[in-house]
């Protein structure tokens, strides 16, 4: 299959089997699911009646005081005492194998591309770290908000130009993954860049 770069209107040769596979959402599904529950820090952590600092004496004697009964300071029902169900440190990462991811990102890129939402561009730089000259190069190919740049190597200049807009985002090819993919409308993304992905996930 061929697709036409934005800025020079030349065509470039990509590979079927990985730009032009058929749409499993299920395995997409499962794939996003389990990033986004990776992500998750689950660093909360707190103390149970054995982990709080305290006496482990009997304040006071079982009988006779005409008060309740208690056996430790450290209790859950006394303040400062320890948590009933205390949350612990928590690692929520999901294992999916490398032929899921690999097959979640060719399903993704083939939508993109049958829904034109991937733009591919021969070169996409700035050589000024201004947020105008980025916005007249998007509104020079007619592209507005919504919108990821997606380079080989992340460009500082094209980085402090994009972070003021909240709405686009800059990063380099390492760190693409399918949150990032669905989540802008329009994905530009350099020639170069495009290659790399092609033979990452082929």
């Amino acid at each position: 299959m061929e697709i036409r770069l934005k800025d020079t209107n030349e065509y470039v040769k990509l590979s079927k089997l990985i730009f032009q596979c058929s749409f499993n959402k299920f395995l997409v599904n499962q794939v996003l699911k389990s990033y986004l529950i990776s992500c998750r820090q689950g660093t909360k952590a707190q103390k149970n009646r054995s982990e709080v600092s305290g006496s482990g004496k009997k304040p006071w004697r079982q009988k006779g005081t005409g008060r309740a009964r208690v056996g430790s300071i450290r209790s859950p029902i006394w303040r400062s005492g320890g948590v009933t169900f205390a949350a612990k440190t928590r690692d929520y990462f999901q294992k999916i194998n490398k032929k899921m991811y690999r097959g979640a990102m060719k399903c993704i890129f083939s939508k993109l591309i049958s829904q034109k939402r991937l733009i591919v561009f021969k070169d996409f730089n700035i050589n000024i770290p201004k947020t105008k000259i980025l916005i007249k190069k998007l509104e020079k190919f007619d592209i507005h908000v919504n919108s990821m740049i997606i380079q080989e190597n992340l460009s500082k200049e094209l980085l402090l130009a994009s972070r003021n807009l909240y709405q686009v985002k800059a990063i380099g090819v390492n760190f693409v993954n399918p949150v990032l993919l669905l989540k802008y409308r329009n994905i530009l993304i350099t020639l170069s860049a495009l290659k790399n992905l092609e033979e990452k996930f082929s």
